[in-house]
C-alpha cells in the first residue's frame, strides 16, 4: 500500500470534518495549485464523499412516495395569499411566476444530483442531513439538523415529509417561500430595483424566522378560518398550543403577531411591518 502524504492525509482530514460538521475552509488550503484549481478539486471531493456517505447510510431504506400532484399549482396555492397580501398588484404576477417554480421535493430520484449542484458546501450538507431524515437513517454528525424544508437563493428545497405532517399551523412551503423574499433581489423576478429597494422584501435580519414562522401559521390561519371570528380563534389556539424549537425565534413574540393580524384586513401587512427593519432618520 503506497505511503500516504501529508497533503493526502489533511484532504481526508478535511473531507471528514466536512462529513461530519457540514463545515469547510474556503481557501482549500489542503488541495494543491492554484485557487480555481484547489477550489475545482475541494468541490468535486467534497460532493463526491458526501453522496457516497448518503448512499452508505440509506442503503436499504426507501421513501413513502410522493402523492401525484402538480407541485407547480400546489405551491401557487399555498403561497398566492401570502403574495397577494404582501406586493402591490402590479409585481404579484412576476413574483408568482418565480415563486410556483421554487419548490423541489427532495427524494432518491433527485438527491444526487442536487447535492453535487448546490451553490454552497454547508447548503448541501443541511440537504443532505433533510433527505436522510425522511428515510428515517442515521444524521451526518450529532449537530445535523432534522429538518422539513429549507431554502437556498430561490429554491425551496422540500421533505416528502411535508405531506404527512400533522401539526396544523405548519405548512414548510410557505415558510421557506417567506425567506426567498429576503434572499431574492428585485431585478431578478423583472422588478424594478434601486439603491434603498434592492430586495423583494426588506425585513430585520434577526426577525427573519420570526417573519417567516408568522407567514406560515398566518396562512394556515386564513386557510381553516374563513370568517373574522374563526381566524381569531384560530389565534388563540396556537398561542395556547404552538412550541417554536428554534432558538432564533421568541414563540410569544410570534404568537402576538399572529394574534394582531387576526384582528385586521390585512394581516401579512401586520406581519411585515413588525418584521421590517426599524428606519432612523
Amino acid at each position: 500500500m503506497p505511503k500516504m502524504t501529508e497533503t493526502q492525509h489533511t484532504v481526508a482530514q478535511e473531507t471528514e470534518r466536512y462529513l461530519r460538521t457540514g463545515e469547510s475552509d474556503p481557501y482549500r488550503s489542503a488541495w494543491s495549485g492554484g485557487f480555481l484549481q484547489r477550489e475545482k478539486r475541494a468541490h468535486n471531493d467534497l460532493r463526491n464523499a458526501l453522496v457516497r456517505e448518503v448512499r452508505r447510510l440509506t442503503a436499504g431504506l426507501s421513501q413513502e412516495p410522493l402523492p401525484e400532484s402538480d407541485t407547480i399549482l400546489l405551491t401557487r396555492a399555498k403561497v398566492e395569499p401570502m403574495v397577494r397580501g404582501l406586493f402591490p398588484k402590479a409585481e404579484q404576477d412576476l413574483v408568482l411566476a418565480m415563486l410556483e417554480r421554487s419548490v423541489i421535493f427532495v427524494t432518491g430520484a433527485n438527491i444526487e444530483s442536487l447535492l453535487l449542484e448546490c451553490s454552497f458546501d454547508g447548503s448541501a450538507w443541511t440537504l443532505a442531513n433533510l433527505y436522510l431524515a425522511s428515510v428515517g437513517a442515521e444524521l451526518l454528525g450529532e449537530d445535523a439538523p432534522c429538518l422539513v424544508g429549507v431554502s437556498e437563493e430561490t429554491t425551496c428545497y422540500v421533505s416528502p415529509e411535508y405531506f404527512s405532517q400533522d401539526d396544523p399551523f405548519a405548512d414548510f412551503i410557505v415558510h421557506e417561500a417567506a425567506h426567498i423574499f429576503h434572499n431574492c433581489k428585485r431585478a431578478i423576478v423583472g422588478l424594478r430595483q434601486t439603491r434603498r429597494k434592492e430586495w423583494l422584501l426588506d425585513i430585520e435580519y434577526r426577525k427573519r424566522e420570526t417573519f417567516a414562522y408568522s407567514c406560515e401559521a398566518y396562512a394556515r390561519l386564513i386557510e381553516r378560518g374563513k370568517k373574522p371570528v374563526e381566524r381569531r380563534a384560530l389565534a388563540e389556539q396556537y398561542a395556547r398550543t404552538a412550541r417554536i424549537s428554534d432558538e432564533r425565534v421568541d414563540a410569544a413574540e410570534v404568537a402576538g403577531i399572529i394574534q394582531a393580524a387576526a384582528e385586521t384586513r390585512n394581516g401579512w401587512k401586520l406581519i411585515l411591518t413588525r418584521c421590517a427593519p426599524n428606519r432612523r432618520s
